[in-house]
């Protein structure tokens, strides 16, 4: 009897695999947003918006973002028809959290521009159209949120 249990689980490793391959797990899920921020900065930046991620697996969330940092910066400006991919995750709850960022900016009237965030490791690429002025460097962090 035990030698059937034993030849019995033997043949269903075999037949249906130990679990999810390593390239299965690997090749997780893609996911996409896209949003609109407004924001002011003056050695202080701050910018709210919200947004709505879309993923490979077909699950979606509207989501809340608020960006906040400070440095050598000052203007006003706003984000519009925004666009950020993100890395490969196992779950879309891994996509909510802060995301911090270095960057340098400038523009006047219409502007577009494009910066990568990181989170650990999960990665954002945003890119986005926008209007208003700004001029600087800061450092600073996103977070997206429900």
């Amino acid at each position: 009897m035990l030698r059937r249990i034993v030849l019995g689980s033997l043949l269903a490793v075999c037949l249906f695999g130990a679990g999810p391959s390593q390239s299965a797990a690997a090749a997780g899920i893609r996911c996409t947003m896209k949003f609109s921020m407004q924001g002011w900065s003056a050695f202080y930046k701050t910018a709210e918006g919200d947004g709505a991620i879309t993923c490979s697996n077909g699950q979606s969330m509207k989501v809340k973002l608020s960006a906040k940092g400070g440095g050598l910066t000052i203007g006003k400006s706003s984000i519009e028809n925004g666009r950020g991919k993100f890395s490969a995750v196992s779950s879309v709850d891994e996509l909510l959290g802060t995301y911090v960022a270095a960057e340098a900016h400038a523009g006047a009237v219409k502007s577009s521009g494009a910066q990568v965030m990181t989170k650990g490791e999960v990665s954002l690429a945003l890119s986005g159209t926008g209007r208003g002025f700004d001029l600087g460097v800061a450092l600073g962090a996103m977070t997206i949120s429900r």
